[in-house]
């Protein structure tokens, strides 16, 4: 039976992509006059901005200031971040979750204190008693550590676990740990080719609970595509 719902946290709970996206865009074509596409934006959604800098770097034939722009970024996104609220329909479905008896988990590329900020503020803390965060991992998604290393902090095995994430990135990460995994996209990452072996909705409230928190679901899914 399915035990526990791992749940990503950046632009899975709240849509936190979508905003990073329009604030790299300005301040790209603001300071290096700059067009950065959404094709390329989303490869870094889900992990780390290396490879987002390294291509930036290569297009404008020098090293870009990435400590300024972070911070000119950070300014921008200050702004706005009291005002990002949780994707519709995810507090409906996190009760129904727990209603079912399910433990609960965040895994996370994202740092700790960002994570924790975000849950204090809507009031989520006490549902999410494990998070796997940037700070437990040598590597993030689409590294599979993180999901194992929850799969070890809830105590159950990969197939007795549902994770829900919205990016390429993070369902590999799901996938490789041997989880099923359930994608709710944003207007970020909607237009992305997902792997055959996740299970894409597109929205909260396609997440039907008495379906997806079901073992044979998923094993069903599997025979489909053998």
């Amino acid at each position: 039976m399915i035990k526990a719902v791992i749940f990503d946290f950046d632009g899975t709970i709240i849509d936190t992509e979508t905003p990073w996206f329009e604030i790299y865009r300005t301040v790209l074509k603001e300071d290096y006059d700059f067009d950065l596409t959404l094709e390329e934006f989303v490869k870094i959604v889900g992990t780390t901005n290396d490879t987002l800098f390294e291509f930036i770097d290569e297009s404008l034939g020098s090293p870009m200031d990435r400590n300024l722009f972070k911070e000119k970024t950070r300014t921008y996104y200050a702004k706005i971040k009291d005002d990002l609220p949780l994707r519709e329909g995810f507090l409906d479905i996190l009760q129904r979750i727990q209603d079912n008896g399910l433990k609960l988990a965040i895994a996370s590329s994202s740092h700790r204190e960002w994570i924790v900020g975000f849950l204090d503020k809507y009031g989520l803390t006490d549902y999410f008693p494990i998070i796997r965060s940037a700070e437990d991992v040598e590597e993030v998604k689409p590294n599979p550590a993180l999901y194992i290393k929850t799969l070890e902090a809830l105590g159950i095995e990969p197939d007795e676990a549902v994770a829900v994430e919205d990016s390429v990135n993070g369902s590999l990460a799901a996938i490789r740990a041997g989880i099923n995994c359930l994608i709710i996209p944003n207007d970020v990452t909607k237009s992305l080719t997902f792997d055959k072996n996740a299970k894409l909705i597109q929205s909260y409230a396609e997440f039907d609970c008495d379906h997806y928190l079901r073992k044979d679901t998923w094993l069903t899914k599997l025979m489909e595509q053998s």
